[in-house]
């Protein structure tokens, strides 16, 4: 709890400035727009968590959330279920595919997931014929993505049930503590008996399956499928993981602080819109890839730090 500290408290900071600051930060409209807004980060963070715990890392959650808008937007003539069905079964093919190749070829994850991006990017350009694809006009899609359940944001409540579903996976299923053992030691692993393969092609079908959720959400939202969305999105993903504690290395890492990421990064760029508003500042939408690289950066020097400080205390007791 005492290494988590940081973040919550620079959580609880932001949303006392913007409270303070800001008359309609705490407004019901505020709340619902960002949380509608930011569950297709916090899918996809989510799934690039259990990734990075098994000591991978995925690099295509961008363009497949692209490809799955485009599916969906494409199959939303037959209706919505089946539209969000299609997204996201685009989306959890690439990331079996991923794992495959993977484990079958011995092929690096920053490779694999590299090649897998650029695939899917150009399949997204040649589904949607280099532009937007509008969903079907007499189809309830929209409403998965713009739409209300009790009050709250049906993309919301979708990222909420995934988080909860993957910190209780990491907590207590065979999956989640075989993903924590690989993660600190592939071989050691596999000395144990511990079926690795399946493990590694399990963390990665989720990754895409919940950046084919993202997909869906994204194409319902605004209307369209959007092939040459979701760039940058993989290093959101990464920066939020990786602000939450999950090493980079892997074999340590938490779903409510990555969801912890998710908020912080979110409020950055939610406040900075607040103060766009005011007219002190500002800053266009490329400065969020800014921020978001800075935020990166800083964390990875701080892990770096931290794992040195380990390797010390470790050499210190062994000798």
């Amino acid at each position: 709890m005492k290494k988590n500290l940081p973040i919550l408290l620079a959580l609880a900071a932001l949303v006392v400035l913007g409270l303070v600051r800001y008359d309609h930060f705490g407004s019901a409209y505020n709340i619902n727009a960002f949380w509608r807004y930011n569950s297709m980060f916090a899918l996809i963070s989510v799934g690039m968590a259990f990734v990075i715990i098994t000591g991978g890392i995925d690099l295509s959650v961008g363009t497949v959330a692209a490809l799955a808008s485009v599916v969906a937007a494409l199959t939303s003539t037959y209706g919505g279920w089946v539209a969000v069905l299609a997204g996201a079964a685009a989306g959890l093919a690439v990331g079996v595919l991923n794992g495959i190749i993977i484990t079958r070829l011995k092929i690096l994850p920053f490779i694999t997931t590299l090649a897998t991006s650029l695939g899917a990017h150009g399949v997204a350009l040649l589904l949607g014929k280099n532009d937007a694809v509008s969903i079907a006009a007499n189809s309830n899609f929209g409403s998965f993505g713009q739409g209300d359940l009790f009050g709250m944001p049906i993309p919301g409540i979708v990222a909420a049930v995934a988080a909860l579903a993957g910190w209780l996976a990491l907590r207590s299923t065979r999956f989640g503590r075989h993903s924590l053992a690989i993660g600190g030691s592939d071989e050691a692993a596999r000395l144990m008996g511990l079926n690795v393969d399946r493990t590694l092609v399990t963390a990665y079908a989720v990754s895409g399956l919940l950046a084919g959720m993202a997909g869906v959400i994204l194409a319902s939202q605004f209307g369209a499928g959007q092939p040459n969305e979701g760039v940058g999105w993989e290093l959101f993903a990464i920066s939020a993981v990786v602000l939450g504690g999950t090493l980079l290395t892997g074999g340590e890492g938490s779903i409510a602080m990555t969801i912890a990421g998710v908020l912080l990064l979110g409020l950055v760029f939610n406040l900075l819109n607040f103060e766009n508003g005011l007219g002190f500042i500002s800053l266009s939408a490329y400065w969020q890839s800014v921020i978001r690289g800075v935020f990166l950066l800083l964390v990875i020097v701080m892990q770096a730090r931290v794992l040195k400080q380990r390797g010390r205390r470790r050499s210190a007791a062994a000798g």
